[in-house]
């Protein structure tokens, strides 16, 4: 990740975004030193302009900003930060620091993340597998074995999910299910796509005349 710090003398703005809501939740500032700190740590942590000095969001509190993933713009030099807070954000004790309720808080809230929106978060995680290729991961294998293997194994895995489906448990099934859409995740993401572009195509087809053009073209085409 390729981050400008000259344009203002040192340091970027940090969008915070909660990383299930999508909710922006504070804007703070961080220098090269801060950055590095928050990719060690997995707390968010800012350059404060106040105080010359680095300050972990949480550290007085205990409201801690947990990474989920980071992201920066086109212009290398705006940074997006998804988290999960503890707690409200602002030190006035509000959820954002614009006053705005933030509805699924977690952490020390113990609040029930959506299952739905973990989607996203574990697509954000295989994305930074990819870029990042740790060793010793077994995403990371997969994405060096290729696109062929890859389909390979989403191949295995519908096969299991479907002998489970016709001859096994409803735990079974669940377990193979989950293996086939992990593998399909990263499949999509090999090919530079995202578990949202499926979401987003199964949305379009909800609308019962989401198909109404090609099948009259198909049907115009066999009268001819």
């Amino acid at each position: 990740m390729t981050i400008d710090f000259d344009k203002m003398d040192g340091l970027v703005p940090a969008i915070i975004q909660d990383a299930d809501t999508r909710q922006v939740l504070m804007l703070g500032f961080m220098n090269r030193e801060a950055f590095e700190k928050t990719e060690k740590t997995g707390k968010v942590t800012f350059w404060s302009r106040t105080r010359q000095c680095l300050w972990t969001k949480g550290e007085t509190s205990g409201h801690f900003l947990n990474v989920v993933d980071i992201k920066v713009d086109c212009d290398n030099d705006t940074l997006l930060i998804k988290v999960h807070p503890d707690g409200p954000t602002c030190h006035t004790g509000t959820d954002t620091c614009w006053g705005e309720e933030n509805s699924a808080l977690h952490g020390s809230a113990m609040q029930e993340q959506s299952s739905t929106a973990f989607l996203t978060e574990l697509q954000d995680y295989i994305d930074r597998r990819h870029e990042e290729m740790p060793e010793g991961s077994y995403t990371t294998s997969l994405f060096k074995k290729g696109v062929n293997r890859i389909a390979q194994k989403v191949g295995e895995e519908a096969l299991e999910t479907v002998i489970e489906a016709t001859n096994g448990t409803s735990e079974k099934l669940v377990y193979e299910a989950s293996d086939l859409l992990y593998h399909l995740i990263v499949l999509l993401t090999s090919k530079g796509l995202r578990i949202e572009d499926a979401v987003e195509e199964l949305h379009r087809r909800h609308d019962p005349n989401w198909d109404a053009e090609r099948r009259k073209a198909k049907a115009e085409g066999k009268m001819k």
